[in-house]
């Protein structure tokens, strides 16, 4: 899911995201709602117009890495010179300009308008999505003379949901972390489910906003880049459990990987956090609704990222397997017991 999009009228059913994945699939190409992950053909040299506003996070080529400053207030300008990489913008190995304007061939208008996500920049502005228009555009400049114009928006719409998704899997782990493994193991060490009470997102684990802590400001995207044709390790290591027990682990790879550059802040300053995203596909629903799953999780760039996810999955597992949910009951049980005794006595001093 390499594009950050919008869609100013939804025509998709809304997709699923869960962070465990499962996926029919099998191959580790994109599905076809999502084609847009092919090398891009040589540039044609025909410039296009500039209509695209500075802040657009469209996908991002596998083989162009980004290696832009951790941090940036305002986008840099395209160097006048014809070479591929002055042309590209450094936070998301995109052009600069994307065109907005009706295709030649087009055969019904779609949506120009841009919208912006729930995710904030460097600079404290929000990142926005490019329009449908612009989707097509650049589908169409991929080669990609073939989609039909009626399933843009809808697949605009998927798009924009997996990637506030994979922010809200993030917000979850910054909620966490922010200030520290120790203060991640105290909100963590009884359980997701009361991790989510500590933290004020019961309602919503998937919150993509809520940031309590008054003290540290909230994480922000910095940049980020598209890696379709490398696995992670973990999902290298899914594939090789797959092939030795297949009746167990049986899961076909991701059709997508991206990484993003998080900027965390807390009492001691701010530092740039890396985060790796795997994109599965799962069943579809009866009804013909498409399902996606999220892998979303700290990069091990150091004992820090490893730490992270040891104190998170390896405490809920601890926490359910040693009953915890059951002693939590039975103390509540006892407590509500206790106040009805008494009560009860002091209704029988009464009497």
């Amino acid at each position: 899911m390499g594009w950050f999009w919008a869609d100013t009228a939804p025509a998709a059913p809304v997709a699923r995201v869960a962070p465990h994945p499962t996926m029919p699939r099998d191959n580790a190409q994109p599905p076809p709602a999502c084609p847009m992950h092919n090398k891009m053909p040589p540039p044609s040299g025909k410039a296009e117009p500039p209509s695209t506003p500075a802040g657009a996070c469209p996908y991002v080529p596998p083989d162009q890495a980004s290696n832009a400053p951790a941090s940036t207030t305002t986008e840099p300008e395209p160097a006048q010179n014809t070479g591929l990489l002055s042309r590209l913008n450094p936070l998301n190995n995109m052009f600069f300009n994307l065109s907005n304007e009706r295709a030649s061939h087009q055969t019904q208008d779609l949506p120009l308008s841009r919208e912006q996500s729930t995710i904030p920049k460097a600079d404290g502005s929000l990142w926005e999505y490019p329009s449908p228009q612009q989707m097509y555009n650049a589908m169409l400049r991929k080669g990609y003379t073939d989609t039909p114009v009626d399933a843009v928006e809808s697949m605009v719409s998927v798009h924009n949901f997996l990637n506030e998704g994979a922010w809200a899997e993030i917000m979850g782990w910054e909620r966490r972390f922010s200030r520290g493994i120790l203060e991640g193991y105290s909100i963590c060490k009884r359980g997701e489910e009361n991790a989510n009470k500590t933290l004020g997102t019961a309602e919503d684990p998937f919150d993509t906003t809520t940031w309590t802590d008054k003290a540290v400001p909230p994480p922000k995207l910095l940049r980020f880049t598209g890696r379709p044709t490398e696995m992670t390790p973990k999902a290298q290591i899914m594939q090789w459990a797959a092939w030795g027990w297949p009746g167990k682990f049986a899961s076909p790879p991701p059709f997508d990987r991206h990484d993003w550059f998080v900027e965390r802040c807390n009492e001691k300053g701010c530092e740039e956090v890396r985060y790796v995203i795997d994109y599965y596909e799962g069943e579809p629903e009866p009804t013909g609704e498409p399902v996606f799953y999220l892998d979303v999780r700290p990069a091990i760039d150091g004992p820090r990222g490893a730490a992270e996810r040891l104190v998170r999955w390896g405490t809920d597992t601890w926490w359910t397997a040693t009953g915890g949910v059951v002693r939590e009951l039975k103390k509540a049980e006892a407590e509500r017991k206790k106040r009805e005794d008494e009560i009860a006595a002091q209704s029988r001093q009464y009497n």
